[in-house]
């Protein structure tokens, strides 16, 4: 007892309670990144790929041999894009591949979960969100035009992994995500089949190299 009480006194009078908690991830590539207060100094895009492509979409909850990761949920994102506004300028290009960069660190929540934890996650979201841009040279918020055209894209994205990989029916799927997209049957057949983490990382570092130097071609 007497032992107790020294050690609460002594805490007591030093202010400390044990160490504190830790709030930041150390990545493979060596940088040590703060969720509390992300710097762009601290985001590589071999971080962010090869975090993504190891992140299940739908919670791990579809068909296939691999799961499908929020890598090539992007890239899907970005092709639906490209489709439907006959290509895309460099910035929508790093939008689109970047919208759902802050899950390499946080994960993909489901959207019924972030609707029962609230504002915590969406907050923590956006700081990452905005040191990514920073990172690569968008603005901190987007224009109110490529924010829609993502949203619609990452909408279509997701009724096609819905409807084919995730067990809901189309009427389920049209009411939740809106209208299915329309993409040449060889590219959906593609990115309908789940690819291994190390391809999904590879074609997504490929894409962001090619958008990012401004190689991105339209498409008819």
């Amino acid at each position: 007892m007497k032992a107790a009480s020294t050690m609460a006194k002594t805490k007591a009078n030093t202010g400390t309670h044990g160490p504190a908690p830790r709030a930041w991830q150390r990545m493979l590539s060596g940088r040590r990144l703060d969720l509390l207060d992300p710097s762009p100094l601290d985001i590589e895009i071999e971080d962010i790929a090869h975090g993504l492509a190891r992140v299940a979409r739908w919670n791990g909850q579809t068909h296939g041999d691999h799961i499908f990761s929020v890598a090539q949920h992007t890239l899907l994102t970005e092709e639906i894009a490209r489709h439907r506004n006959g290509g895309s300028d460099r910035r929508l290009g790093l939008a689109l591949l970047l919208h759902d960069a802050p899950e390499y660190v946080i994960g993909d929540m489901i959207s019924p979960f972030k609707v029962v934890i609230g504002g915590a996650y969406k907050a923590v979201e956006h700081r990452l969100l905005e040191a990514i841009h920073l990172r690569f040279g968008l603005p901190r918020d987007l224009p109110a035009a490529v924010v829609a055209t993502i949203k619609v894209a990452d909408r279509g994205a997701a009724f096609l992994e819905a409807t084919q990989l995730a067990g809901f029916s189309t009427a389920e799927a049209r009411r939740f995500f809106g209208a299915r997209p329309v993409l040449p049957a060889t590219l959906e057949r593609d990115y309908m089949t789940p690819w291994p983490a190390p391809v999904a990382e590879r074609r997504y570092l490929e894409r962001f190299a090619r958008v990012f130097s401004g190689e991105s071609q339209p498409r008819a």
